[in-house]
Protein backbone atom coordinates (compact mmCIF):
# COMPACT_ATOMS: atom_id res chain seq x y z
CA UNK A 1 0.00 0.00 0.00
CA UNK A 2 2.66 2.59 1.18
CA UNK A 3 4.65 1.84 -2.40
CA UNK A 4 0.98 2.40 -4.13
CA UNK A 5 0.91 5.99 -2.44
CA UNK A 6 4.23 6.64 -2.97
CA UNK A 7 3.36 5.85 -6.88
CA UNK A 8 0.25 8.19 -7.03
CA UNK A 9 2.06 10.91 -4.97
CA UNK A 10 5.20 10.86 -7.44
CA UNK A 11 2.66 10.82 -10.97
CA UNK A 12 0.32 13.64 -9.69
CA UNK A 13 3.15 15.89 -8.27
CA UNK A 14 4.91 15.45 -12.11
CA UNK A 15 1.85 16.48 -14.27
CA UNK A 16 0.81 18.68 -12.38
CA UNK A 17 4.20 21.54 -13.42
CA UNK A 18 6.37 20.69 -10.95
CA UNK A 19 9.19 20.65 -13.17
CA UNK A 20 7.79 22.92 -16.13
CA UNK A 21 10.12 26.21 -14.09
CA UNK A 22 13.77 24.39 -13.90
CA UNK A 23 12.89 23.64 -17.82
CA UNK A 24 11.99 26.81 -18.73
CA UNK A 25 14.94 28.45 -17.03
CA UNK A 26 17.04 25.90 -18.30
CA UNK A 27 15.62 26.78 -22.25
CA UNK A 28 16.05 30.86 -21.14
CA UNK A 29 19.90 29.77 -20.56
CA UNK A 30 20.21 26.96 -23.63
CA UNK A 31 18.53 30.01 -25.62
CA UNK A 32 20.87 32.81 -24.62
CA UNK A 33 24.25 30.46 -25.04
CA UNK A 34 22.59 30.67 -28.89
CA UNK A 35 22.63 34.14 -29.18
CA UNK A 36 26.40 33.85 -27.53
CA UNK A 37 27.43 31.39 -30.11
CA UNK A 38 26.19 33.56 -32.91
CA UNK A 39 27.75 36.61 -31.71
CA UNK A 40 30.41 34.85 -31.27
CA UNK A 41 30.37 33.36 -34.93
CA UNK A 42 30.01 37.52 -36.18
CA UNK A 43 33.16 38.43 -34.17
CA UNK A 44 35.19 35.42 -35.55
CA UNK A 45 34.06 36.66 -39.55
CA UNK A 46 35.00 39.99 -38.71
CA UNK A 47 38.84 40.15 -39.20
CA UNK A 48 38.69 38.37 -42.38
CA UNK A 49 35.95 40.86 -43.75
CA UNK A 50 38.20 43.61 -42.61
CA UNK A 51 41.63 41.63 -44.16
CA UNK A 52 39.91 41.36 -46.89
CA UNK A 53 38.32 45.31 -46.95
CA UNK A 54 41.64 46.96 -46.40
CA UNK A 55 43.64 45.52 -49.33
CA UNK A 56 41.25 47.53 -51.67
CA UNK A 57 40.24 50.24 -49.50
CA UNK A 58 43.68 52.10 -47.55
CA UNK A 59 42.28 55.33 -47.22
CA UNK A 60 39.46 54.16 -45.38
CA UNK A 61 41.34 53.54 -42.04
CA UNK A 62 38.94 55.23 -39.57
CA UNK A 63 35.90 53.11 -40.49
CA UNK A 64 38.23 49.86 -40.34
CA UNK A 65 39.55 51.04 -37.38
CA UNK A 66 35.89 51.61 -36.12
CA UNK A 67 35.14 47.92 -36.95
CA UNK A 68 38.00 46.21 -35.26
CA UNK A 69 37.45 48.45 -31.96
CA UNK A 70 33.94 47.76 -31.74
CA UNK A 71 34.67 44.11 -32.49
CA UNK A 72 37.39 44.52 -29.47
CA UNK A 73 34.50 45.84 -27.26
CA UNK A 74 31.86 43.33 -28.01
CA UNK A 75 33.60 40.50 -27.37
CA UNK A 76 35.30 41.93 -24.08
CA UNK A 77 31.65 42.07 -22.76
CA UNK A 78 30.73 39.22 -21.53
CA UNK A 79 27.45 37.93 -20.30
CA UNK A 80 26.97 34.42 -18.51
CA UNK A 81 23.76 32.88 -17.94
CA UNK A 82 24.02 33.56 -13.88
CA UNK A 83 23.62 37.71 -15.33
CA UNK A 84 20.76 37.01 -17.18
CA UNK A 85 18.60 38.67 -14.38
CA UNK A 86 20.87 41.65 -14.47
CA UNK A 87 19.11 43.93 -16.80
CA UNK A 88 22.30 46.63 -16.67
CA UNK A 89 24.56 44.07 -17.21
CA UNK A 90 21.62 42.33 -20.81
CA UNK A 91 21.72 46.30 -21.75
CA UNK A 92 25.59 46.47 -21.99
CA UNK A 93 26.07 43.58 -23.54
CA UNK A 94 23.41 45.00 -25.84
CA UNK A 95 25.07 47.73 -26.42
CA UNK A 96 28.38 46.56 -27.26
CA UNK A 97 27.01 43.98 -29.90
CA UNK A 98 24.91 47.31 -31.38
CA UNK A 99 27.54 49.00 -31.83
CA UNK A 100 29.43 46.09 -34.01
CA UNK A 101 26.54 46.28 -35.77
CA UNK A 102 26.62 49.69 -36.60
CA UNK A 103 30.08 49.75 -37.68
CA UNK A 104 29.52 46.69 -39.94
CA UNK A 105 26.79 48.63 -41.21
CA UNK A 106 28.96 51.64 -42.16
CA UNK A 107 31.84 49.34 -43.56
CA UNK A 108 29.71 47.59 -45.75
CA UNK A 109 28.24 51.32 -46.92
CA UNK A 110 31.95 52.17 -47.43
CA UNK A 111 32.41 49.20 -49.56
CA UNK A 112 30.14 50.26 -52.39
CA UNK A 113 32.42 53.03 -53.37
CA UNK A 114 34.96 50.20 -54.66
CA UNK A 115 33.40 48.34 -57.57
CA UNK A 116 36.23 45.59 -57.68
CA UNK A 117 36.16 44.71 -53.81
CA UNK A 118 32.57 44.50 -54.40
CA UNK A 119 32.86 41.70 -57.06
CA UNK A 120 35.94 40.08 -55.13
CA UNK A 121 34.86 36.56 -54.35
CA UNK A 122 36.20 36.77 -51.12
CA UNK A 123 34.78 39.77 -50.31
CA UNK A 124 31.34 38.08 -51.34
CA UNK A 125 31.53 34.98 -49.59
CA UNK A 126 32.77 37.39 -46.41
CA UNK A 127 29.55 39.33 -47.15
CA UNK A 128 27.31 36.61 -47.70
CA UNK A 129 28.57 34.66 -44.06
CA UNK A 130 28.35 38.02 -42.56
CA UNK A 131 24.48 38.55 -43.88
CA UNK A 132 23.61 34.89 -42.67
CA UNK A 133 25.08 34.94 -39.33
CA UNK A 134 23.13 38.63 -39.03
CA UNK A 135 20.02 36.44 -39.82
CA UNK A 136 20.93 33.79 -37.43
CA UNK A 137 21.52 36.18 -34.52
CA UNK A 138 18.22 37.31 -35.11
CA UNK A 139 16.39 34.03 -35.01
CA UNK A 140 18.47 33.17 -31.55
CA UNK A 141 17.16 36.77 -30.39
CA UNK A 142 13.99 35.26 -31.13
CA UNK A 143 14.16 32.13 -29.86
CA UNK A 144 15.28 34.00 -26.60
CA UNK A 145 12.93 36.33 -26.43
CA UNK A 146 9.87 33.59 -26.25
CA UNK A 147 12.31 31.36 -23.76
CA UNK A 148 11.88 34.04 -21.10
CA UNK A 149 7.94 34.55 -22.11
CA UNK A 150 7.39 30.80 -21.59
CA UNK A 151 9.73 31.13 -18.62
CA UNK A 152 8.41 34.38 -17.17
CA UNK A 153 4.64 33.41 -18.20
CA UNK A 154 4.98 30.10 -15.71
CA UNK A 155 6.32 31.51 -12.72
CA UNK A 156 3.56 34.36 -13.08
CA UNK A 157 0.44 31.69 -13.95
CA UNK A 158 -1.05 29.31 -11.85
CA UNK A 159 -0.12 26.37 -10.78
CA UNK A 160 3.40 27.59 -11.60
CA UNK A 161 3.44 30.67 -9.41
CA UNK A 162 2.80 28.19 -6.04
CA UNK A 163 5.47 26.00 -7.44
CA UNK A 164 7.56 29.61 -7.57
CA UNK A 165 7.08 30.45 -4.22
CA UNK A 166 7.29 27.19 -2.44
CA UNK A 167 10.19 26.06 -4.40
CA UNK A 168 12.08 28.19 -7.24
CA UNK A 169 12.02 31.70 -4.63
CA UNK A 170 15.23 31.61 -5.88
CA UNK A 171 14.87 32.51 -9.31
CA UNK A 172 13.54 35.89 -10.36
CA UNK A 173 11.76 37.29 -13.62
CA UNK A 174 13.86 37.18 -16.48
CA UNK A 175 15.12 40.05 -18.88
CA UNK A 176 14.27 39.98 -22.02
CA UNK A 177 15.64 41.81 -25.36
CA UNK A 178 15.44 44.98 -25.66
CA UNK A 179 16.28 47.46 -29.35
CA UNK A 180 19.78 49.37 -28.19
CA UNK A 181 19.65 51.43 -31.21
CA UNK A 182 18.14 54.70 -31.36
CA UNK A 183 15.09 54.83 -33.63
CA UNK A 184 15.45 50.89 -34.18
CA UNK A 185 11.12 51.26 -34.23
CA UNK A 186 11.36 53.33 -37.26
CA UNK A 187 12.28 52.12 -40.94
CA UNK A 188 15.68 53.30 -42.27
CA UNK A 189 15.18 56.28 -45.09
CA UNK A 190 17.07 54.99 -48.40
CA UNK A 191 18.23 57.70 -50.56
CA UNK A 192 19.57 57.39 -54.06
Amino acid sequence: MRILMILLMVSTLSACGINNIPTYDERVTSAWAQVENQYQRRADLVPNLVATVKGFAAQEQETLTAVVEARAKATSVRLDASMLDDPEALARYQEAQGSLERALGRLLMVTENYPDLKSNANFLALQSQLEGTENRIAVARRDFIQAVQAYNTEIRTFPGKIWHSLLYSDLQVKESFKATAENADQAPVVEF
